[in-house]
């Protein structure tokens, strides 16, 4: 006689615990793709984000010859509107915006009406840079003095004793405050703002 082949007989409850242990595993792998796909796109805007701030910085930096150039030039009382537009220049403060950048950096058409000198090229072809210049003086037509501390944001000699000044009781004179606002439009629509003041005599 032949002896018969003997057959394992696995119970239900084994097999059912091989599904449950399947299932969860399926569970467990899409859970940690899922976080694999968000740690690839936190690091890809965290890279974004580096990449953005130094572009940034390097802007800011390419807007000082626009600063050296504004501060070295030359601007007369009673010059005519064409010469303060040759040299982007207002002689009374310009309307800006709740963040104190002047409009006309804004806007090409507003622009247009105070300024008329080419934008400047940057380090590379895709930097452009613009600047407007403003007297911080309520009156176009007059020098800083002439209007004095009411009409003007100065910084005042003040006289000191021992001078014809302080003798005849005269009112030091009035440097006039100039602000100037530098745009600076980049790589990736990027631009920055960038503001300084300074004075010199009229």
């Amino acid at each position: 006689m032949r002896p018969r082949a003997s057959r394992i007989h696995r119970a239900p409850s084994a097999r059912r615990q091989q599904g449950v242990v399947l299932i969860f595993c399926l569970i467990v792998l899409v859970v940690l793709l899922a976080g694999g796909v968000a740690v690839s796109r936190s690091m890809n805007s965290a890279l974004s984000g580096v990449g953005s701030l130094a572009i940034r910085r390097d802007l800011v930096n390419q807007a000082e010859p626009a600063v050296a150039l504004a501060m070295a030039a030359t601007y007369p009382v009673n010059a005519s509107a064409s010469a303060n537009k040759a040299l982007n220049y207002s002689p009374t403060p310009l309307a800006v915006n709740d963040m104190g950048i002047p409009l006309a950096l804004l806007s090409d058409a507003t622009f247009a009406t105070v300024a008329s000198a080419a934008d400047l090229t940057g380090a590379t072809p895709d930097v452009t840079i613009r600047y407007v210049v403003d007297r911080l003086c309520d009156i176009a037509t007059q020098s800083a003095t002439d209007q004095g501390r009411s009409h003007c944001v100065p910084i005042t000699r003040e006289a000191r004793g021992g001078s014809n000044q302080l003798a005849s009781g005269a009112p030091p004179p009035v440097q006039p405050v100039y602000r100037v606002t530098v745009r600076v439009s980049g790589a990736r629509n990027l631009q920055v703002f960038v503001q300084s003041s300074f004075t010199k005599p009229e």
